[in-house]
């Protein structure tokens, strides 16, 4: 994409500013590579399990480690900016918290609309949650298994709810504003290891098990609504209509007054058949609105490691210890059948996944690499390689265009676009383009 074209197309208007923003966006995105001016100086003597930078700024980044530890980098002032061996900006902690945890930290993140506080989870059974300017426990839950991993809605309004997955069957919902367990919602079979807050619904949670089901949760009612089946599928991005739309339509064809009432009489006739065929299997139900059989549906030959929503709330990623990606319909509840090419994925611990704003390219840790696929056609677009031991976790950072990865031999590597923004334009220039120019120029 030549910059300064699409800056003069975004200004006599033939470009919108959104479809300008998206352009440069996923550019940028699709140009990542290890950065040579940006270093994290980490303090981890363990594997780091968990990223995440602040919604709120988009500035700091929380890093989580098996030994235990938490750190706070400033990923847009760093502490020294040259050495000897050229111009790289080296950023270490603002602070590094040990003995935060008995056991190992499985993840960390930040309260969604402030950077005071945030909430670690660690295989000791607990969950606390921290004043980030005294670093001390404010609040602390104690689970009654190692908790896997740990969520909380971004926009909620109403709620102040941390979904935790852990070992237990049961998934756990903790108030923050009363320090109490509000809500266990029971339907996995095994442990949970991935939970998911909905993008476009503060009261719908989406968790994952070692049983391979992936279950829809209202937490204003009893039981789990949808249990995702890897058999039930469709293609393309949205639903094929479903042939009793059309019986629900107003004819626009004239009929008469005999005709239009034998059609309301079988109309009503097919309803009172539907309702006494919805009755029989009520009794069978495990949880309300589903038989047996949908109750017991997979979404994956093998313990459900990863969940990641779109931005839109349309869509959603699960990664499986079977190493298959799958992009599932969230309206439909259908496998959308997109063929990821091939993966390598571990199955001892959760993996965190990162998609890029656009929901045009997903980001999934495979052991010591890190793949780009995108979403839509399952191509891989680049393989990122700098670890030497499996990478655990991902974030992309939508503000600078940035993707953080976090690994078993304890590093934190940045990747960033190859040519930042103002070198394209400089270069684009130099390349012989006129559009900056005017009849003056010599």
């Amino acid at each position: 994409m030549k910059m300064w074209k699409a800056i003069k197309e975004r200004e006599d208007g033939s470009l919108r500013p959104s479809a300008f923003r998206k352009g440069v966006v996923s550019s940028r995105a699709a140009s990542l590579h290890l950065s040579n001016s940006k270093e994290f100086i980490s303090l981890h003597r363990g594997a780091i399990n968990s990223l995440q930078i602040d919604s709120t700024e988009g500035r700091y980044l929380l890093s989580a480690a098996s030994d235990g530890t938490v750190a706070v980098f400033d990923t847009h002032q760093p502490t020294s900016s040259h050495s000897h061996e050229g111009p790289i900006a080296k950023h270490r902690s603002l602070f590094h918290l040990t003995g935060a945890h008995k056991f190992a930290i499985s993840n960390a993140l930040w309260y969604p609309v402030d950077t005071g506080l945030f909430i670690t989870a660690s295989f000791d059974h607990y969950v606390k949650l921290w004043d980030t300017n005294s670093t001390q426990v404010v609040m602390d839950y104690k689970l009654p298994a190692k908790v896997y991993g740990i969520a909380m809605s971004a926009f909620a309004t109403t709620h102040t709810l941390i979904a935790t997955a852990t070992a237990d069957v049961q998934v756990r919902l903790c108030d923050l504003a009363s320090g109490a367990f509000t809500h266990t919602l029971s339907g996995h079979r095994d442990g949970v290891m991935s939970v998911e807050w909905s993008s476009s619904s503060e009261f719908v949670l989406m968790t994952g098990g070692c049983d391979g089901a992936i279950r829809f949760w209202d937490i204003r009612r009893p039981g789990s609504f949808l249990v995702l089946d890897q058999s039930l599928s469709q293609l393309g991005r949205r639903p094929p209509l479903l042939p009793r739309a059309f019986n629900n339509e107003p004819s626009s064809h004239p009929t008469s007054s005999k005709s239009s009432s034998s059609i309301r009489i079988l109309a009503a006739q097919k309803r009172t058949s539907q309702k006494k065929i919805q009755l029989k299997p009520a009794t069978q139900r495990s949880h309300p609105g589903m038989t047996s059989s949908q109750n017991h549906a997979t979404a994956h030959y093998g313990a459900v490691n990863g969940l990641r929503a779109t931005a839109d709330g349309l869509y959603l990623l699960s990664s499986g210890s079977d190493s298959r990606l799958r992009l599932w319909d969230i309206e439909s509840g259908r496998n959308t059948l997109v063929n990821y090419e091939a993966m390598h994925i571990q199955t001892s611990k959760p993996i965190q996944l990162a998609v890029t704003p656009d929901s045009s390219l997903v980001f999934v840790p495979c052991m010591a690499s890190l793949k780009a696929y995108d979403v839509w056609s399952g191509t891989t677009i680049n393989t990122y390689r700098g670890h030497y031991e499996s990478v655990n976790c991902c974030f992309f950072n939508a503000q600078d265009q940035e993707l953080y990865t976090g690994s078993n031999d304890r590093q934190i590597l940045v990747w960033s676009p190859s040519i930042p923004a103002a070198t394209q334009m400089e270069t684009d220039c130099k390349g012989g383009t006129s559009i900056d120019q005017d009849n003056w120029s010599d």
